[in-house]
């Protein structure tokens, strides 16, 4: 399959941030600026969020970030300096340089680990904050692969048995062999309805993903012990409470990648949070529930006592 002209972009241009380092921004729609953080791990782009995010472009401008070495963005020297730290300074620098003033910010899956730095690191950039299945610790992240193993086990042990073979032979799970064993899963643990996984036609985008990023930047064994940069990320649940801009925290009742029992960490440790269950999403609400989704949004954004 192959849908890689299907994806079509909002008008875009490089974005200056100081110090050599530069990032790639699309803009659409006009009316009260929404910054979308992407996921797909921390080598995607933005492109998991086309076309669905121009339904909120339609109230709102739409500002796609894709982070320094991912996406259309530029590389730098070497891929090992990128690291947590200087991803939430670029996107603190961005959003100062866009000059918009404080902005609502949706961050999904890695998207909203940097969301929450940016919350509690640089407070006044932020207006608003949607947590949309993110993860609040590398000790989730560690538990979500071994649940995400455990699905993959149980419904195609056939897939399972080659790769306990593959690893027992010391190959490493992001290695190409691995990876296209792993996404059989894809469907099943991502999607309420399986069937849905087609409509996310940003994954096929070419810029979806920095394949050679992703085992730097979380361990080349990721699927199975996290590494890299990933137990370096801060638990943000002891300072989830201390978040005092409005917080919007989205859970995909069948997502098993980041799933249910976790996510109610959030509610624990946020109070402060509006916690909302999408009832027939798995990770992408954006693609399975979307009206839903963004009357969600919608009424968030709105004007306090609107």
């Amino acid at each position: 399959m192959n849908d890689q002209k299907t994806v079509k972009h909002a008008p875009g241009q490089l974005l200056d941030l100081g110090g050599g380092r530069q990032v790639w921004i699309e803009r659409e729609g006009a009316g009260e600026p929404v910054l979308v953080l992407s996921g797909l791990g921390p080598a995607g782009s933005h492109s998991v969020f086309h076309p669905s995010f121009s339904e909120l472009a339609k109230t709102h401008e739409v500002i796609y970030l894709d982070l320094f070495g991912r996406g259309s963005s530029p590389r730098p020297k070497s891929l090992r300096e990128l690291t947590f730290a200087s991803d939430v300074a670029d996107v603190a620098a961005a959003i100062q340089a866009l000059g918009h003033g404080p902005l609502h910010v949706f961050g999904f899956s890695f998207g909203g680990v940097l969301a929450q730095a940016l919350a509690l690191e640089h407070p006044r950039l932020l207006k608003s904050v949607v947590l949309a299945n993110t993860l609040h610790s590398p000790q989730m992240w560690q538990e979500n692969h071994g649940n995400l193993n455990r699905e993959l086990q149980n419904q195609f042990p056939d897939v399972w048995d080659q790769i306990v073979a593959l690893h027992e032979r010391g190959v490493p799970s992001t290695a190409p062999e691995m990876q296209k064993l792993f996404a059989h899963a894809f469907a099943l643990v991502r999607f309420y309805d399986p069937d849905n996984a087609s409509k996310l036609t940003g994954l096929y985008d070419p810029a979806a993903r920095n394949l050679e990023l992703y085992p730097i930047y979380c361990g080349a064994d990721v699927d199975f012990i996290i590494g890299g940069e990933v137990p370096h990320i801060p638990d943000f649940r002891p300072r989830l409470k201390e978040i005092a801009c409005p917080l919007m925290i989205l859970a995909g009742r069948y997502d098993r990648a980041l799933y249910p029992r976790l996510q109610r960490d959030f509610a624990r440790h946020a109070p402060q949070a509006k916690f909302v269950w999408m009832e027939k999403s798995g990770s992408f609400a954006h693609v399975e529930e979307p009206e839903a989704l963004f009357a969600l949004l919608r009424e968030f954004y709105a004007p306090r006592g609107a």
